[in-house]
């Protein structure tokens, strides 16, 4: 009992670090996306990502073995986190309103928690759904003093919707094949199926011309915020996504992801001095104390779902 409530304390701080490092990450796409285009930085992205994860396997931390086990359910896994999520949420976002964005993707958590009632057998209390919905509306908060640029149509409505369902089924698939692969396991097979994509589609936008490949990397800032992208929002996020989902329930696991709205609140106050209200620091508090909330009012009788003799390893 000892063991398994240090796991979950574990699970929980890994949930509140990798959300940290997303909440940062918009900063840093806003940087890179005024020197390349979207594209190019998923590919570079991605691509760095597979080779620091490819050499981490030579080191103790990147335990990694494949050898018998079934290919299949992690190729799926990468196809739907990062492939399809990232191309939803782009075009969704590029022909949506910031409010009808950001509702959208805040119903990533109802939306998992609720599939993971008849599809993992996750039961969810009642005082966790009420304070999901709450945490849920601190991000609708924001989104509604937020300055609601661009406008709505049928390609931003389809993009933001097939956001929502890729996401969702990355946490029930994540979760739900944990007992078979490592966190490590889970995320190198998503890294070189989402470099392998990108990358093949960044080349053909630039028609194979290696040097405008490249190009974007000479500059600073722009090589920075991709060093931080793959570095500490995909390698050490997704890897620490991946424990959290193998040792906390879906209601429990993705109600963090709101807290990536707050970082990202308080780090453009913080850093690019944009405005914050009071509102805003309210919605906040909505977003931590639901979080909290969904926490102390997960049922006993949940326990993190086991990994084959794995589970000392992240």
């Amino acid at each position: 009992m000892n063991k398994a409530s240090t796991t979950t304390k574990r699970a929980l701080a890994a949930a509140v670090i990798s959300h940290i490092f997303w909440g940062l990450s918009f900063m840093a796409s806003r940087l890179a996306l005024d020197r390349a285009p979207v594209i190019l930085l998923l590919s570079h992205r991605f691509l760095l990502a597979f080779v620091l994860m490819s050499l981490l396997r030579f080191t103790p931390l990147g335990v990694c073995r494949l050898r018998g086990k079934a290919l299949l359910p992690l190729i799926l896994l990468g196809l739907v986190e990062p492939v399809v999520y990232f191309f939803g949420e782009q075009y969704g976002i590029l022909h949506s309103s910031t409010i009808f964005s950001g509702v959208m993707i805040a119903l990533i958590p109802i939306a998992s928690t609720l599939a993971a009632i008849p599809i993992l057998g996750e039961k969810p209390t009642l005082r966790q759904l009420l304070y999901s919905m709450l945490s849920v509306g601190g991000v609708i908060g924001i989104g509604l003093i937020t300055n609601s640029s661009g406008s709505l149509d049928w390609i931003g409505v389809v993009g933001l919707l097939v956001a929502v369902f890729s996401a969702m089924t990355y946490t029930l698939l994540s979760r739900g094949i944990s007992a078979r692969y490592s966190p490590f396991e889970r995320s190198y097979c998503m890294f070189a199926v989402g470099a392998l994509v990108f990358t093949v589609l960044a080349l053909i936008s630039v028609r194979g011309d290696a040097a405008a490949y490249l190009r974007p990397l000479a500059d600073r800032a722009y090589l920075l915020s991709v060093l931080f992208l793959a570095v500490c929002c995909s390698v050490i996020c997704y890897v620490l996504s991946g424990y959290v989902l193998t040792w906390l329930t879906v209601a429990r696991a993705t109600v963090f992801a709101n807290l990536t709205t707050a970082v990202s609140v308080f780090a453009g106050a913080i850093f690019l001095h944009e405005p914050f209200s009071i509102f805003g620091l309210l919605c906040c508090a909505m977003i931590l104390f639901g979080i909290y909330g969904v926490q102390r009012a997960s049922a006993p009788e949940l326990r993190p779902r086991q990994n084959d003799g794995e589970s000392g390893r992240t």
